[in-house]
Protein backbone atom coordinates (compact mmCIF):
# COMPACT_ATOMS: atom_id res chain seq x y z
CA UNK A 1 0.00 0.00 0.00
CA UNK A 2 1.02 3.44 -1.06
CA UNK A 3 1.71 6.17 1.70
CA UNK A 4 0.53 9.80 1.19
CA UNK A 5 4.51 11.08 1.85
CA UNK A 6 5.37 8.70 -1.59
CA UNK A 7 3.07 10.43 -3.73
CA UNK A 8 3.49 13.39 -5.51
CA UNK A 9 1.47 16.02 -4.60
CA UNK A 10 0.34 16.46 -7.94
CA UNK A 11 -1.35 13.39 -7.77
CA UNK A 12 -2.53 14.08 -4.06
CA UNK A 13 -4.14 17.15 -5.55
CA UNK A 14 -5.95 14.76 -8.11
CA UNK A 15 -6.82 12.17 -5.15
CA UNK A 16 -8.56 15.43 -3.29
CA UNK A 17 -10.66 16.25 -6.39
CA UNK A 18 -11.76 13.41 -7.39
CA UNK A 19 -13.07 13.14 -3.31
CA UNK A 20 -14.60 16.46 -3.15
CA UNK A 21 -16.16 15.88 -6.81
CA UNK A 22 -19.38 15.16 -5.42
CA UNK A 23 -19.73 18.10 -3.02
CA UNK A 24 -18.55 20.79 -5.66
CA UNK A 25 -21.16 19.46 -7.99
CA UNK A 26 -23.58 21.02 -5.48
CA UNK A 27 -21.85 24.66 -5.06
CA UNK A 28 -21.32 27.44 -7.31
CA UNK A 29 -18.52 29.36 -4.76
CA UNK A 30 -16.25 28.69 -2.16
CA UNK A 31 -12.58 27.82 -0.80
CA UNK A 32 -11.31 24.09 -1.50
CA UNK A 33 -8.20 24.01 0.86
CA UNK A 34 -5.56 21.78 2.01
CA UNK A 35 -3.04 21.63 4.50
CA UNK A 36 0.09 20.46 3.59
CA UNK A 37 3.28 19.53 5.97
CA UNK A 38 6.39 17.82 4.55
CA UNK A 39 4.67 18.11 1.19
CA UNK A 40 2.01 15.89 2.31
CA UNK A 41 -1.60 17.04 2.02
CA UNK A 42 -3.26 16.17 5.56
CA UNK A 43 -6.53 17.57 6.02
CA UNK A 44 -8.29 18.89 3.34
CA UNK A 45 -11.90 19.90 2.78
CA UNK A 46 -14.51 23.16 1.33
CA UNK A 47 -15.15 26.02 3.36
CA UNK A 48 -18.94 27.24 1.80
CA UNK A 49 -22.25 28.61 3.02
CA UNK A 50 -24.65 26.35 1.13
CA UNK A 51 -27.69 28.40 1.55
CA UNK A 52 -28.17 31.77 -0.41
CA UNK A 53 -30.44 34.22 1.15
CA UNK A 54 -32.71 36.75 -0.97
CA UNK A 55 -36.13 38.83 -0.21
CA UNK A 56 -35.95 37.85 3.10
CA UNK A 57 -36.05 33.89 2.33
CA UNK A 58 -33.39 31.05 2.59
CA UNK A 59 -32.72 28.62 -0.66
CA UNK A 60 -29.99 26.44 -1.40
CA UNK A 61 -28.53 26.59 -4.75
CA UNK A 62 -30.90 24.44 -6.98
CA UNK A 63 -27.16 23.56 -9.20
CA UNK A 64 -23.39 23.84 -8.73
CA UNK A 65 -20.58 22.55 -10.92
CA UNK A 66 -20.77 20.48 -14.01
CA UNK A 67 -18.12 17.80 -14.90
CA UNK A 68 -15.80 19.96 -17.08
CA UNK A 69 -16.34 22.84 -14.65
CA UNK A 70 -14.79 20.64 -11.82
CA UNK A 71 -12.15 19.55 -14.41
CA UNK A 72 -11.27 22.92 -15.49
CA UNK A 73 -10.87 23.52 -11.79
CA UNK A 74 -8.73 20.45 -11.34
CA UNK A 75 -6.46 21.50 -13.98
CA UNK A 76 -5.95 25.32 -12.64
CA UNK A 77 -5.69 23.93 -9.07
CA UNK A 78 -2.26 21.78 -10.31
CA UNK A 79 -0.98 24.42 -12.68
CA UNK A 80 -1.28 27.02 -9.39
CA UNK A 81 1.89 24.76 -7.92
CA UNK A 82 4.20 26.46 -10.49
CA UNK A 83 4.25 29.07 -8.27
CA UNK A 84 5.24 27.10 -4.98
CA UNK A 85 8.36 28.01 -3.98
CA UNK A 86 10.63 26.08 -1.40
CA UNK A 87 8.39 25.86 1.50
CA UNK A 88 7.03 22.41 2.73
CA UNK A 89 4.41 23.30 5.40
CA UNK A 90 1.57 25.74 4.97
CA UNK A 91 -1.75 26.29 3.28
CA UNK A 92 -3.18 26.33 -0.59
CA UNK A 93 -6.76 27.68 -0.35
CA UNK A 94 -8.58 27.53 -3.95
CA UNK A 95 -11.40 30.38 -4.30
CA UNK A 96 -13.55 29.54 -7.16
CA UNK A 97 -17.28 31.02 -7.77
CA UNK A 98 -19.30 30.32 -11.15
CA UNK A 99 -19.77 33.54 -13.24
CA UNK A 100 -21.87 33.10 -16.48
CA UNK A 101 -20.87 29.85 -16.67
CA UNK A 102 -17.13 29.50 -16.48
CA UNK A 103 -15.52 28.71 -13.03
CA UNK A 104 -13.06 31.38 -11.76
CA UNK A 105 -10.51 30.26 -9.41
CA UNK A 106 -8.01 32.58 -7.26
CA UNK A 107 -5.40 30.48 -5.70
CA UNK A 108 -3.73 31.87 -1.99
CA UNK A 109 -0.21 29.87 -1.22
CA UNK A 110 0.15 30.34 2.65
CA UNK A 111 3.83 28.48 4.18
CA UNK A 112 4.26 27.98 7.73
CA UNK A 113 7.87 27.66 9.52
CA UNK A 114 8.32 26.50 12.74
CA UNK A 115 10.68 28.29 15.23
CA UNK A 116 12.00 25.20 17.20
CA UNK A 117 12.90 23.28 14.08
CA UNK A 118 14.93 26.42 13.00
CA UNK A 119 16.55 26.65 15.99
CA UNK A 120 17.29 22.52 16.27
CA UNK A 121 18.70 22.75 12.59
CA UNK A 122 20.87 25.84 12.95
CA UNK A 123 21.85 25.80 16.34
CA UNK A 124 21.82 22.18 17.52
CA UNK A 125 22.76 21.12 21.13
CA UNK A 126 26.15 20.67 21.76
CA UNK A 127 26.78 19.23 24.93
CA UNK A 128 24.98 16.58 26.47
CA UNK A 129 23.16 18.34 29.96
CA UNK A 130 23.53 21.74 28.52
CA UNK A 131 20.61 24.12 30.19
CA UNK A 132 18.47 27.04 28.79
CA UNK A 133 19.82 28.84 31.32
CA UNK A 134 23.86 30.27 31.96
CA UNK A 135 25.78 28.49 34.91
CA UNK A 136 26.02 31.09 37.89
CA UNK A 137 29.44 31.38 39.40
CA UNK A 138 29.01 31.39 42.92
Amino acid sequence: MLKAEQLSLVRQIDMVFKELEEELSGLTSGTVFLQIRNNTIGKFGIRHNPIAGRNGQLREEPYGLNAEQIHSFRKMAIEALKYKRYWTHGEISYEFALRQGAVVVDAIMESNYNMANLLIQRYPQKEKGASTYRKLSS
